[in-house]
C-alpha cells in the first residue's frame, strides 16, 4: 500500500503540477508569439529610420539641387526695385510716371491694421505661423484641384509668391514650384514676418499699370495707401488674385463680390468684427479712376521709346524734360474730342491724330487718338497712311526750283500720263489757271502735269530734303499723295516754310537727369541749315496763304495772323489732312478710320481745318502776329481771285492709282542758304525754258 500510495501521490503530483506550472510561467506558444512581436517592431523602427534618413538624405538632395539651380548671382540679396521714370512737361508739372520713383513705398506700420490684414485674409491665413511653406495649404489645395478637375487653387504663400515676384519668371512648371518654396524658407530666415509682409505689399501687381499698393491706391482710389478704407483694403486684396478679373475699374461687379469675400474671410480670422463687415459692405468702395487715361500717355510712351538711343543704361530713376506746354495739351486733346464727337459720325470718322511743333522742330502737343484707354496705337508717329493733296507742296517746290511761279499758267483739263489719268473733285475743269489758283484749289490735272515736267525723282529729293523719311513712290502719281508717310513727318517736313527754309528733326525730350540731378542727356545743335532758298521760299509761301485766304482751308483762318498750309484727302475718302502753319507754330491733323474704311466724304478743309484752328488760335494767345518768310525780289505776285464756283472742285482725290513701290534707298540732303540763292534764278531760268520746249514738241 506504500507503493501504492506513492504512486499515487506520484501521478497527483504530476497531474496538478502542469496546472500550477502553467499559472506561473508561459508555455512554448505565448514565448513565440512575443518574440515574433519583438522583431516585427525591432524590423518597422529599422525601416521607419532608415526611410528618414534617406527621405532626409533626398529632401537634402532636392534642396541642394534646386537651390544651385537658382541663378546664384544677387541671389542672397533682395533686387531692387526697378528704377523709375518721370516724364516732365515744360512747365516742370508731372505728365507721367513709371517705375518707382519718389515716395512710392510704404511701411507697414503706418497702414491701417485692416490693409495687411485683408491680404492676410484672402491670401495667407496661415502667414503668422508657417515657415514659408503651408503644408495645410498645399494639401487643402491639392484636394480642391484633384475634386474640381483642374487647378482652382494654388495653396503658395505671401512668402512663395514674394519669392516669385523678387527672384523666378512667370512659368508654369514644377521645377520653378520647387524653386518657390526653397526662396520662401530663405526668406523667412532672413527676415520678419512683417518685413516679408511689407516687401510683398510693395512688390505686388495690382493691375491698372499699378506695381505696389501705394501707387494702386493712387491709381484706383486717388489716395494714398494710408488713408484707404476698410472696404478699399478689401477690394484691394482681391485684385491680387487676377488684376484683370476683379479690377474695380473695369469689372466693378465682379471687384464687388471679391471684396465681400474678403470681408467674410476678414471676420471669420478674427481680424474684424461682424458689424465692421456689415459696415463695410453697405458703404461699398468707390473707385475715382474712371475709363479715361489721357493723351499725355501717347506722349509718355513715344518719350521711352526713344530712350535707349539716348541713354545707353541707367541704374537709378531718371527725369526726362519736354517741351510739351501742358495747356496746349489738354485742350488739344478735349478739342480734338469734341469735333469727332460732334461732326464723326456724320462724316464716317472714328479717329483722328493730331501734333503741334515750333518752328525748330520741338513737339509742343501730341495727340495720338481718341482715346488711349481705348487704343495704345500712336496716329501720330506709327501709323502710315496716304497724304493725298497735303503732298503737293513738294510737288510745286520742285517746279519752282525749276523755272515756275505761282504766275505760271498752265491748262486744267483731262489729262493722261501713261495709263494714268488723274481726275479732280466732282471731275470739274476750269480751264487755263495760274499755279497759285490751281495749288489753293488742289487741282489734281496741274498737279500732275508738273510732276511730269520735273520727274518724279526731283519731287522725292525735295520731300526728302525737307524731312519725309518715308520711301516714296517713283512715278507721276506721286504728284497725288499716294505714297504713305506718319502723321508727324508730314508736319516737320512743313517747318521749313514756317521757319525760313531750315528742316528739322522732330523732338520733344530737352534734358534727362537723374533723380539726384546728373545730367544724362542734353539737346544740341542747331539743325541742317537751309533746304530752300528765300527767293524759293517766299513764292511758295504765296501759294500756301492762298490755299487759307481763298482756297480749300478757309476755315482754319483766325485773328490777324498770317496762316498758310494745305488740305489733303485721300483715295476714296479714306484720310484727310491739315498742315498749317505761322511764322512760330506748326500743327498737322488727320482724320480717318483705323480699319481705313472710306468716310462719307469728309475733307480736309472740314474736321481736320477746324481742329487746326481750335487747337492754334489757342497755341498763339499772347503771341504777336508775324509775316511768313520769304520774299521774292522785294514783290509779291498779285493775287488772282477764286470764286465760290471754283471752290466747288477743290480739294480733289486722287484717281485709281494704287500704291507704288518703296525707294531702296533715302536721299536725305541739305544745301547752305547761300548755295541754293545762288544758283536759284538761274536754275529757273534754264529748266523752265527747256521745258517749254519739250512740252511743245508734244
Amino acid at each position: 500500500m506504500g507503493i501504492l500510495s506513492s504512486r499515487k501521490k506520484k501521478k497527483h503530483s504530476q497531474r496538478i503540477e502542469p496546472r500550477l506550472f502553467s499559472a506561473r510561467m508561459p508555455g512554448p506558444r505565448a514565448s513565440s508569439s512575443r518574440e515574433r512581436r519583438r522583431s516585427f517592431t525591432g524590423l518597422l523602427l529599422r525601416l521607419t529610420l532608415t526611410f528618414c534618413l534617406w527621405g532626409a538624405i533626398g529632401i537634402f538632395g532636392v534642396f541642394s539641387y534646386i537651390w544651385f539651380s537658382l541663378d546664384q548671382k544677387g541671389l542672397m540679396q533682395i533686387p531692387a526695385r526697378e528704377p523709375g521714370i518721370m516724364v516732365l512737361a515744360a512747365d516742370g508739372t508731372t505728365l507721367a510716371e513709371q517705375g518707382s520713383f519718389f515716395g512710392d513705398e510704404v511701411r507697414i506700420g503706418e497702414l491701417p491694421d485692416y490693409v495687411p490684414n485683408a491680404v492676410i485674409a484672402i491670401e495667407d491665413r496661415r502667414f503668422y505661423s508657417h515657415l514659408g511653406v503651408d503644408p495645410i495649404g498645399l494639401l487643402r489645395a491639392l484636394y480642391a484641384n484633384l475634386r474640381s478637375g483642374h487647378v482652382v487653387q494654388g495653396g503658395s504663400t505671401v512668402t512663395q509668391q514674394l519669392a516669385k515676384n523678387l527672384f523666378l519668371n512667370p512659368e508654369k512648371t514644377m521645377r520653378r514650384k520647387l524653386q518657390e518654396m526653397v526662396l520662401a524658407l530663405w526668406l523667412e530666415s532672413r527676415f520678419s514676418k512683417d518685413e516679408i509682409l511689407q516687401l510683398y505689399l510693395n512688390r505686388v501687381y495690382y493691375g491698372a499699370g499699378a506695381t505696389g499698393i501705394e501707387k494702386a491706391a493712387q491709381a484706383y482710389y486717388g489716395k494714398s495707401a494710408r488713408e484707404l478704407t476698410l472696404g478699399e483694403a478689401a477690394t484691394m486684396a482681391g485684385v491680387l488674385k487676377a488684376p484683370s478679373t476683379y479690377s474695380p475699374s473695369l469689372h466693378p461687379e465682379s471687384a464687388a463680390e471679391r471684396a465681400k469675400l474678403v470681408i467674410q474671410s476678414m471676420v471669420e480670422t478674427g481680424a474684424i468684427s461682424e458689424q465692421e463687415a456689415r459696415d463695410a459692405i453697405e458703404a461699398p468702395a468707390k473707385v475715382a479712376a474712371s475709363d479715361y487715361v489721357p493723351a499725355t500717355q501717347y506722349i509718355a510712351d513715344w518719350v521711352i521709346e526713344q530712350l535707349p538711343d539716348l541713354v545707353k543704361t541707367y541704374s537709378q530713376s531718371i527725369v526726362i524734360e519736354t517741351m510739351i506746354d501742358p495747356g496746349l495739351q489738354s485742350f488739344a486733346e478735349r478739342a480734338m474730342r469734341k469735333r469727332l464727337n460732334e461732326e464723326g459720325a456724320k462724316f464716317g470718322v472714328s479717329q483722328g491724330a493730331l501734333v503741334v511743333m515750333d518752328n525748330g522742330g520741338g513737339v509742343r502737343a501730341m495727340v495720338g487718338g481718341k482715346s488711349y484707354k481705348r487704343s495704345q496705337f500712336n496716329r501720330v508717329t506709327k501709323a502710315k497712311r496716304q497724304p493725298g493733296s497735303a503732298f503737293k507742296p513738294f510737288v510745286y517746290l520742285a517746279a519752282i526750283e525749276n523755272g515756275f511761279t505761282p504766275d505760271s499758267v498752265e491748262i486744267d483739263e483731262p489729262v493722261r500720263i501713261g495709263d494714268w489719268e488723274p481726275e479732280n473733285y466732282r471731275q470739274k475743269y476750269l480751264g487755263p489757271v495760274s499755279l497759285k489758283k490751281a495749288f489753293a484749289l488742289s487741282l489734281n490735272t496741274i498737279a500732275a502735269k508738273l510732276v511730269s515736267y520735273v520727274g518724279p525723282s526731283a519731287v522725292t529729293s525735295v520731300a526728302h530734303r525737307l524731312g519725309i523719311i518715308s520711301p516714296l513712290g517713283t512715278d507721276a502719281s506721286i504728284a497725288l499723295g499716294t505714297s504713305e508717310v506718319t502723321l508727324l513727318e508730314l508736319t516737320s517736313a512743313f517747318v521749313p516754310f514756317a521757319n525760313g527754309g531750315s528742316p528739322t528733326i522732330p523732338y520733344t525730350i530737352r534734358r534727362i537727369t537723374t533723380r539726384e540731378g546728373e545730367v544724362l542727356y542734353e539737346r544740341q545743335g542747331e539743325g541742317f541749315g537751309f533746304a530752300i532758298s528765300n527767293y524759293d521760299l517766299g513764292y511758295m509761301n504765296e501759294m500756301l496763304r492762298a490755299v487759307v485766304t481763298e482756297g480749300t482751308a478757309r476755315r482754319a483762318q483766325f485773328g490777324s495772323f498770317e496762316i498758310a498750309g494745305k488740305t489733303g484727302t485721300s483715295q476714296d475718302y479714306r484720310d484727310a489732312w491739315f498742315i498749317g502753319y505761322s511764322s512760330q507754330m506748326v500743327a498737322g491733323v488727320w482724320v480717318g478710320n483705323d480699319d481705313n474704311t472710306p468716310t462719307k466724304k469728309v475733307t480736309g478743309g472740314s474736321i481736320p481745318a477746324a481742329i487746326w484752328k481750335d487747337v492754334m488760335e489757342l497755341a498763339h494767345e499772347g503771341l504777336n502776329p508775324q509775316p511768313l518768310p520769304g520774299s521774292v525780289d522785294g514783290s509779291m505776285v498779285i493775287s488772282e481771285q477764286i470764286g465760290e464756283n471754283d471752290i466747288a472742285i477743290a480739294d480733289g482725290q486722287p484717281g485709281e492709282s494704287g500704291f507704288l513701290e518703296d525707294l531702296g534707298n533715302l536721299f536725305t540732303g541739305s544745301s547752305s542758304d547761300q548755295s541754293i540763292e545762288g544758283s536759284a534764278k538761274k536754275k529757273r531760268q534754264t529748266n523752265f525754258e527747256r521745258m517749254k520746249q519739250q512740252q511743245n514738241s508734244k
